[in-house]
């Protein structure tokens, strides 16, 4: 008798199995590199609070397809060196199905040549154009390029008539393309760049290349980094008297900007992301909805603002979620998946990728915004 409840139970226990995939199946493996910190940790903890936020929900609710999400998280250290190391890890180790991050362009750009030789699906939190343009077969991303910045900054000048403007640029990757962007698009706007100056990451005053602009005929100052540089440069700007208008890039789109220049960031004006702005935005706005949404589950769940930079981290994991979705949940057929998205809303802006475009956002992706009593408002 002992030995038939036994096999009948090992028949029970074997159908429960077969028919319960959930049981059984293994999780989906995702790599996360992110700058949690070093210098840009302003970027980074933001995205990996954010990411770790979003799949965690998935997994409550379920998964996908009855498979949970394995998020493998590293620190690049905004470090080129050992953003390659870990990301060799996450591949070679790991063995994860994608990767999101990293949060740099520099970063990214030292990783795209591993994952374009392991064929692994890269979606880079990173702002440069060269990630993906030309396009490479395996990478993605979801910050919005540094070529819709500039054209939304241009824009709001020749709306104000101003032609003649000095730029004063960050010496590392992420400065360099918008350089390269501020002096390509300039002409097509009819701007005159007559001071082109730049600073290093590091560097802690910049009242000499200020002095410069000061002499010059510029009627605007456009300064392109990420923190703490801006910020340096914004109370550099007060305390030298420069009464013009100074315009920052999308590098500096979070509270911790406004923290960091205190005072002398009023009136300051950049691109960026509809999240600062969300309150504000009409209730037509095809975003609002998901940006009210990580907003305040970000509050809740981490006492702070989900800002612009957390933002491309929830747009790497839903967009990784849509592909795996449609049944991938191999590193091919989740790039093939990528690849085929459109109108998708995300914090970043409304996605379509395609075979010729992997960054798949337009300048419309961008509000203007201008910090008014440390706060931020819509410029329309």
């Amino acid at each position: 008798m002992s030995k038939r409840i036994c096999s009948l139970l090992a028949t029970l226990l074997l159908s429960v199995w077969m028919t319960s995939p959930a049981l059984a199946a293994p999780p989906i493996k995702i790599g996360a590199l992110f700058s949690i910190t070093g210098p840009p940790s302003f970027l980074g903890e933001p995205e990996r609070n954010t990411a770790q936020m979003v799949v965690d929900e998935i997994n409550r609710t379920g998964g996908i397809g009855g498979r949970k999400l394995q998020l493998v998280i590293y620190d690049t250290q905004g470090d080129a060196t050992k953003a390659v190391q870990v990301a060799t890890r996450l591949i070679k180790e790991d063995k994860v199905v994608a990767i999101i991050g990293p949060s740099t362009t520099g970063d990214t750009m030292a990783v795209i040549p591993l994952v374009e030789k392991a064929q692994i699906p890269l979606i880079s939190c990173a702002a440069g154009i060269k990630i993906t343009d030309p396009v490479k077969k395996w990478v993605f991303k979801t910050a919005q390029n540094d070529s819709l910045a500039v054209a939304r900054i241009y824009e709001h000048l020749k709306k104000r008539q101003i032609s003649k403007v000095a730029i004063l640029t960050v010496s590392d990757s992420f400065g360099s393309s918008g350089r390269e962007q501020l002096n390509v698009q300039a002409k097509k706007f009819g701007i005159q760049i007559i001071s082109d100056d730049t600073y290093g990451p590091k560097d802690t005053d910049m009242t000499a290349q200020l002095t410069k602009i000061r002499d010059s005929k510029a009627q605007a100052l456009i300064c392109w980094g990420t923190n703490p540089g801006p910020a340096i440069i914004a109370r550099n700007v007060k305390q030298l008297g420069l009464h013009m208008p100074l315009y920052m890039s999308h590098g500096v789109s979070s509270k911790k900007f406004i923290e960091l220049a205190g005072d002398a960031a009023e009136g300051i004006i950049l691109p960026s992301g509809r999240v600062l702005v969300a309150n504000l935005l009409p209730n037509t706005d095809r975003q609002k909805k998901a940006l009210l949404s990580f907003i305040k589950n970000y509050q809740k769940q981490y006492r702070a603002e989900g800002d612009h930079f957390g933002g491309h981290a929830w747009d790497a994991v839903m967009l990784l979620k849509s592909a795996i979705e449609k049944g991938a949940d191999t590193p091919a057929a989740i790039r093939d998946q990528l690849e085929k998205i459109q109108n998708f809303s995300g914090i970043g802006g409304i996605f379509n990728f395609s075979l010729q475009d992997h960054a798949g956002l337009t300048k419309d992706a961008f509000v203007l915004v201008e910090v008014k009593k440390k706060g931020w408002t819509l410029i329309k």
